[in-house]
Parts: structure tokens; sequence; C-alpha cells
């Protein structure tokens, strides 16, 4: 993890922002890619997120984008957004480590959560992230749409959970709209 993006109204992490190369799993060494430049972290955000995508929410929107040519033009935007900032994220040497592992295109070129076609959405999770963390197209329609929403003072997880909020929201994340 980077940084914090986005916070709940109780002050624990919403999104977080991920490196753009990481430990490799498994105990292995070295760092790999991980296209998702940010991360939902709400337990009860990303549980209403799984059920619009278990509706078959994706494929709706995917539907509505391909019809029209206004939102496509703003979510391949988000995409482009996305992608400069992950891979901008990167410093020389993760640069260089990103070309000899061959991920260096991935993380240029590829949108929101890794997805290479992008006139597809991989993840609702990552677009909503996104949104909260940077105001994106797809996000900014599940807010509309949907209005997920935090939790209440009785359904807060994050306490148990062992996370820590911030005492005060710093000055450099962004407010919730």
């Amino acid at each position: 993890m980077v940084r914090v993006e986005a916070r709940c109204a109780y002050g624990y992490p919403t999104v977080v922002a991920v490196d753009p190369l990481v430990p490799r799993r498994g105990g292995k060494e070295g760092l790999e890619p991980f296209p998702t430049r940010f991360w939902l972290t709400c337990p009860i955000l990303v549980e209403q997120i799984s059920r619009l995508e278990a509706s078959g929410l994706v494929g709706r929107l995917e539907g509505e984008v391909a019809q029209d040519p206004v939102l496509a033009a703003r979510v391949q935007r988000d995409h482009a957004r996305y992608a400069e900032e992950r891979h901008g994220a990167l410093d020389p040497e993760g640069l260089k480590t990103a070309a000899l592992e061959g991920a260096e295109g991935v993380l240029r070129d590829s949108g929101i959560g890794g997805v290479r076609d992008l006139r597809h959405m991989k993840c609702l999770h990552a677009h909503y992230a996104f949104h909260l963390a940077r105001k994106g197209t797809v996000g900014g329609i599940l807010d509309t749409r949907y209005a997920p929403r935090e939790c209440t003072p009785d359904e807060v997880r994050c306490a148990l959970s062992g996370v820590k909020p911030a005492a005060a929201v710093p000055h450099e994340i962004p407010p919730r709209p």
C-alpha cells in the first residue's frame, strides 16, 4: 500500500492506493506487477458492489457504454487517467523492474483494474475505488443509480479488524462528495 486515498465518516480507509509492483506471492523473491492501483477496503461497500456484480451489472454497463459514444469516451478517459497514474507511480528502479518482468506495457497501457480491452470492465470494485479516489464515470453511475452506502454506527466492522481510524483526515486525502 502506498497511501490511504479515501476514508469513511468514522475515519477508516475505504480506498487505498497500491504500488504497481508488489512482492511476489508464495514467498518468492522479487516483485510482480499489480495493475489494480486503487483498492476498495470497506467491507460494507465491497459486499454491496459484489451483489451488483453478481446481478450481471458489468455486462449491462458494458452494453450501455457500447451504445453511447459520449459515455464510452468518458470511460476511455478514466482508463487513460488510471493507467497514467499507475505508470507514473513507478520510480526509475520500478520502471527497470517492470521492463525486466515484461510488465511495463501492462502497467502503462491497461485500464482500470488491469483490463486490457478497454471496452470492457473487469471489476466494479476497481471502478468504484477509482471513483472514490479520483471521481470516475462508472463509479459515479453506481453512486447515482444504486447509492452504495457506508456503514451505520451499528455496522462498523473495521474497528473489530484492528484497523486504526484517522484521528483527523489528512489534507491530502480528497473529501468524499
